[in-house]
């Protein structure tokens, strides 16, 4: 069974930088594609950013510059480096894994979720 814990979220001014982990253990490999979703009040899940086999990286064009995901596979652990963090940058930021190879960007929302860790951005 795959499980998948985030960490690294809290409350940070404009412009400062936060770093998510996520924590992956059971059946998650390093050629499993995964990647960072956020999703703020009343707005549709969006993907940030996805990693997948290869160091190929995906990211939304809002995070371009600012955000860069990275993968431990000695330690199976997801990060997320956000810096110059801006107020429409709040959201809560859940961490995706794909059963497979997947494409960046993905065809399909992830296979298994974390719970979710809370970004929030003050203006």
């Amino acid at each position: 069974q795959v499980q998948l814990v985030e960490s690294g979220g809290g409350l940070v001014q404009t412009g400062g930088s936060l770093r998510l982990s996520c924590a992956a253990s059971g059946s998650i490999f390093s050629h499993n594609a995964m990647g960072w979703y956020r999703q703020a009040p009343g707005k549709e899940r969006e993907l940030v950013a996805g990693i997948r086999s290869g160091g190929i990286t995906y990211y939304a064009d809002s995070v371009k510059g600012r955000f860069t995901i990275s993968r431990d596979n000695a330690k199976n652990t997801l990060y997320l480096q956000m810096n110059s963090l801006k107020p429409e940058d709040t959201a809560m930021y859940y961490c995706a894994a794909w059963r497979g190879r997947a494409t960046m960007p993905p065809q399909k929302p992830g296979d298994y979720w974390g719970q979710g860790t809370q970004v929030t951005v003050s203006s």
